[in-house]
This record gives C-alpha cells, sequence and structure tokens, in this order.
C-alpha cells in the first residue's frame, strides 16, 4: 500500500510541477558577463503620429511655428497654440511628409525622434526665421500589442525613442507560468507591407540579444503561447488522461478506496 501511494505521489508531482527549464529566463548566462548591445531607436513610418513643439523667447514667433489647437470641455470652447497643456498633432502622409508651418513639405520618414527635432531647428535657422528656437517631438499614436499567456495583455504607448521585448513584458507584468518562455512570436510589417514572424527565446540571453525582434517597432504584436500543459487544461475542461486534473482525480480516488479497504 505504502509504495502505491508513494508511486502516485510521484505522478502527481511530476504532472502538476513544470520543469526549471521551461521557466527560468536567461539560463545561459555567464557570471560577471558582459554584452554590448546597440539600441534601435524608433523610425517614423507613414500614418505615424508626432507633436512638434518649438519655443522661442518671442511669443509671436512661438506661435507662427506651432499649430493651433482647440480643447473642448463641458459645451467650452479654448483655443490656443501648442503649450504644456495641449499640443496638435502632425500626421505623417504616405510620401512621408509633414505640412510645417512656413517652412511647408518636410521628409521625416525614417527620421529618428531627435533627427526631426534637428531637422525643424536647422530649417528654421537657415530661413532666417529665428535663431534660439527649441524644437520638441514626441511620438503620439504609436504602440505595440502584446497577447497570449501575460498577466496584462494590452496595446502599449511608445513614449521612448527605443523599447526591448523585455520592456514590453515587464509592461504587461510578465509572462504567466503558463507561458511558453522559448517560442514568443513577433509579428512586424515590414517595408513592403508584408507580414514577418521572429521567433524569441527568453531561455537564452545570447539568443535574445541577436534577435531583430529584441528591439520593437511601432505596431508590432507580441504574442505569448500557452505551453503544453497550459493547453490540455483548455480541453474539455482538461479533464482527458493527458490532464494532470485527471491524474490528481484519480489518485484521490485510489487513496480513498485504499483507505476504506485499510479500515
Amino acid at each position: 500500500m505504502k509504495k502505491i501511494l508513494a508511486a502516485l505521489s510521484f505522478v502527481l508531482l511530476f504532472t502538476a510541477c513544470s520543469s526549471t527549464k521551461e521557466i527560468a529566463y536567461f539560463q545561459d548566462i555567464q557570471k560577471d558577463g558582459q554584452t554590448t548591445v546597440t539600441p534601435q531607436l524608433i523610425k517614423l513610418r507613414p500614418q505615424d503620429k508626432i507633436t512638434i513643439l518649438v519655443n522661442t523667447r518671442n511669443q509671436e514667433l512661438t506661435n507662427m511655428f506651432n499649430l493651433p489647437y482647440v480643447s473642448r470641455q463641458l459645451g467650452t470652447q479654448i483655443s490656443g497654440y501648442g503649450t504644456s497643456q495641449g499640443v496638435s498633432c502632425y500626421t505623417i502622409d504616405d510620401n512621408g511628409d509633414i505640412d510645417f508651418p512656413e517652412l511647408g513639405k518636410i521628409h521625416v520618414e525614417g527620421m529618428t525622434r531627435n533627427e526631426v527635432a534637428k531637422c525643424v531647428k536647422d530649417k528654421l535657422i537657415s530661413s532666417n526665421l529665428v535663431k534660439d528656437a527649441v524644437v520638441t517631438v514626441e511620438f503620439a499614436n504609436l504602440s505595440y500589442s502584446i497577447l497570449g499567456e501575460v498577466k496584462t495583455p494590452a496595446r502599449y504607448n511608445i513614449n521612448r525613442d527605443y523599447v526591448t521585448i523585455l520592456d514590453a513584458i515587464s509592461e504587461a507584468g510578465d509572462l504567466t507560468i503558463q507561458g511558453q518562455r522559448t517560442n514568443i512570436k513577433v509579428l512586424r510589417n515590414n517595408e513592403d507591407g508584408e507580414q514577418q514572424c521572429y521567433i524569441v527565446n527568453l531561455c537564452s540571453l545570447e539568443d535574445l540579444y541577436k534577435s531583430p525582434a529584441y528591439y520593437l517597432q511601432q505596431n508590432d504584436i507580441v504574442y505569448v503561447e500557452p505551453n503544453k500543459m497550459r493547453a490540455r487544461q483548455s480541453t474539455v475542461n482538461g479533464n482527458n488522461v493527458r490532464s494532470s486534473s485527471f491524474w490528481m482525480s484519480l489518485a484521490s480516488l485510489i487513496a480513498t478506496v485504499i483507505n476504506i479497504a485499510i479500515r
């Protein structure tokens, strides 16, 4: 009887527990090891929206270079120019251009946030419009999505120059224990409009750093697949011979029968 109970306990532990090798991140990391990764900055694409705020010592000049905005609150309407309270957005057209006040068309496709700020400032100075401009550029509608076995699947905004897949996972509250660490999929639209799929392995730091999807881009979709145990649990309430709940129920029944027989 004791041998049977010990065997059942072993089966329960084997079926209920996940291997550490399937859960731990960065398993190949070396003690005191150093790795250099060059940040991949977000570059603008058509249909992206950005805000551009120009500040100068002359308020009239400042108003010339900032888009007016309209704020409506409780039936009231407040109009003004770009300030810390409100800034209108530029939408990059299909040709990769924005239409900037006094300067006209500016091609910004493929530029980073700081490159756009420098380009606008240089054009303002070279056109003798202003000499002391401070130009600030921010992303307005850039985002990525993370789905599947994470704590908080959702669409998240991009508000800095680069975002890694680790930033995305952290933002979503980390993977659940049922999330598959070695087969995370990142779906991305390339410049030709075709969708590419990259596989990311969180268990290997070397593979992670080498992946083209380590740095995310706008509109990327990160999908975390469920592991085999989670997939089994989702089939008919997990009530089949391959599920841990089946074996736990069977073990409980056998233990009850043995208990009655002993008594």
